[in-house]
């Protein structure tokens, strides 16, 4: 297969369009223009030409990988579904998720801590980070350092239940009613329990 011709993507800037006979486009890192020899004229054999489209296809999953990372943190795992999910192929997505972990880009114990200091910002328990740590790809083995984020339960449950508490705690509606929205927000029925007292005892004071 003969290149016909080669020129700079006006589109992405550090790659190149690599024209072949029959009107076939890869579009190449400057890295493989060297490492392949590529020139117009050049005459690809069928070997030459399978390695070349398998590289080029490996180097734009790595740049759909980068621009991802580049807009939004994301897990090693969900880096590699999202681009399995955009029609790169396993193999390919984990070695870009692979490379960018080994840049530093993805960070794993990094970004499980931020989205633990995220939701218990927003007053949600451990349960509830542990749900979305692994919904989002984080190894468990990640998780308790994680938790560590979390600020202390009591303040945030004392917080919660002044602002929520629309009634007396001796209707057990009422008591119900509060307990069930703090466990769904992550929060086990031990800390509501003793944040339920804690606000019983200031009210009788």
């Amino acid at each position: 297969m003969r290149i016909e011709e080669i020129k700079p993507s006006q589109r992405k800037k550090g790659r190149f369009l690599v024209k072949l006979e029959g009107g076939e486009i890869l579009r190449v890192t400057e890295e493989e223009l060297l490492r392949f020899g590529l020139r117009p004229g050049e005459e690809l054999d069928d070997g030459g030409l399978e390695a070349l489209r398998q590289s080029a296809k490996a180097s734009s999953v790595k740049a759909a990988a980068a621009g991802m990372i580049g807009r939004q943190a994301l897990s090693k795992a969900e880096l590699t579904r999202r681009l399995v999910r955009r029609g790169a192929e396993a193999s390919d997505a984990q070695a870009a998720a692979d490379w960018l972990e080994g840049i530093g880009a993805v960070d794993d114990p990094a970004y499980a801590a931020a989205l633990a200091r995220h939701y218990g910002q927003r007053g949600y328990g451990p349960a509830r980070v542990r749900q979305e740590l692994q919904r989002r790809g984080v190894s468990r083995e990640l998780w308790e350092e994680a938790l560590g984020e979390l600020p202390d339960s009591s303040g945030i449950l004392d917080a919660l239940i002044q602002k929520r508490c629309r009634g007396d705690l001796s209707d057990p509606r009422e008591i119900k009613r509060l307990s069930d929205g703090l466990m769904r927000r992550g929060f086990s029925w031990g800390e509501v329990k003793a944040a339920l007292s804690r606000y019983t005892e200031l009210q009788e004071e």
